[in-house]
């Protein structure tokens, strides 16, 4: 994966030519952001091949910790349609581009951040709860 995530953000560093503000790519990264939400929005409002069923859950008193991972889930029903996985994709992409501008910015290698990541949700397991 070494590999993979630093040829990222060389390819990344050699693109980004307008947006190498700190303040630019803060604010495009939010607007990348808000851009894959509103496309999962759309796939629910818009295309319909998402539902989102939500409400109140109700934990039996003696639910462990580890019971909760069975008794949740995403409130999603159906399937991703190709033009919504493509999309979503896409603005998935877009959002990666300035979480790669920013860590480059910073000095910052995805490599580290992905192993450190690794090893606290290895570390804490179930207990992580971010």
């Amino acid at each position: 994966m070494e590999q993979l995530t630093e040829q990222f953000q060389e390819t990344v560093k050699s693109l980004l030519i307008r947006h190498q503000s700190i303040l630019d790519i803060l604010s495009k990264g939010q607007e990348a952001s808000a851009r894959v939400n509103r496309a999962v929005v759309k796939s629910v409002t818009s295309c319909g091949c998402l539902a989102v069923e939500a409400h109140k859950k109700r934990f039996p008193e003696d639910a462990s910790v580890y019971d909760l991972k069975l008794l949740l889930d995403s409130n999603l029903q159906g399937e991703l349609c190709a033009n919504c996985r493509d999309t979503i994709q896409a603005e998935l992409g877009k959002q990666l581009f300035y979480i790669a501008a920013l860590a480059n910015t910073l000095g910052i290698s995805l490599e580290d951040v992905i192993k450190g990541e690794i090893n606290k949700l290895s570390t804490l397991t179930i207990f992580n709860m971010t």
